[in-house]
Parts: structure tokens; C-alpha cells; sequence
């Protein structure tokens, strides 16, 4: 059976509540805990108000934890995206979010209106990632170095 192992990213948002920043699976999958617009290094910084600015500092924020496990947006199989305020914020959000993305490489995604995030933010972004199989073996490596 894998073995999961737990992180916190050095230079990421710090978390808001008990949390690792991601999960490996030990099986070649990865658990990114959800982000919000929080910027790194500046804990008490204002979330930016427009949802423009906001998603790209959401997704800024999940590329920092997903370097650290030594993947990229092209290994993001699934992703979660929270809205506070749907009708509002959907339109901006999926613009940006799609820019992150290449053509023809988008993850399966499911898209939720909540009544409230973290902090005061509107928006809350979370993946789930596969390792690539020579991925795996590094990642491997890497945990063993580790402990």
C-alpha cells in the first residue's frame, strides 16, 4: 500500500486553518488544498477586490505548492473552484482561469456557489494532480530524502 506523505510549501500563502499545503497519495496522485487570493510573505495584505486580480493570485498561489511537489498545471487532472458570489464573479473567474490553461488541456472542473470563504475572499481554488510515471519515481526519491 502507498504511503501518503504531508507538506507545507516554504514561500506559500500561509494556511488559515489546519491544513497541509498538499498531500502525495503515494500512488502518483496529489491533493492541493484549496487557495485563496492571499499573497505569500504578506499574510495581512487586503485579497484584491476584482475577481480578475484575485483568480490570478489564487492561481499564482496553487503554482507555488504545485513546483514544490515538482508538478505543473499540465499534471492537474481535476479542479474545484468556490464562488461567493456566482452570477456576479463566474464570467471574470473562467476568463483568467482558462488563460492559465493550454488549448485542449483543461481539467475536469466543477464550479460552486458558497456563501462564504477564508478570510473574506470570493473565490477558493483546489486540484487534484497525476504524477507522470517518471514523476512518480522522483517524488519517490525525493520523500525518502526527506524523512
Amino acid at each position: 500500500m502507498a504511503k501518503h506523505s504531508y507538506h507545507m510549501v516554504k514561500g506559500a500563502a500561509l494556511a488559515v486553518a489546519p491544513y497541509s499545503h498538499y498531500v502525495d497519495g503515494g500512488d502518483g496522485y496529489v491533493f492541493i488544498t484549496g487557495q485563496i487570493g492571499m499573497t505569500p510573505g504578506k499574510d495581512n495584505a487586503p485579497i484584491p477586490k476584482d475577481m480578475a486580480a484575485e483568480t490570478r493570485r489564487t492561481m499564482d498561489n496553487l503554482i507555488i505548492i504545485l513546483k514544490d511537489a515538482g508538478l505543473t498545471l499540465a499534471d492537474v487532472v481535476t479542479s474545484r473552484v468556490f464562488l461567493t458570489d456566482f452570477e456576479r464573479d463566474y464570467e471574470k473567474m473562467n476568463a483568467t482561469y482558462r488563460s492559465y490553461f493550454k488549448p485542449g488541456h483543461l481539467p475536469a472542473r466543477t464550479c460552486i456557489g458558497v456563501t462564504a470563504l477564508a478570510r473574506g475572499g470570493k473565490l477558493e481554488i483546489d486540484f487534484i494532480c497525476k504524477r507522470p510515471a517518471t514523476a512518480k519515481r522522483k517524488a519517490a526519491k525525493r520523500a525518502t530524502r526527506r524523512r
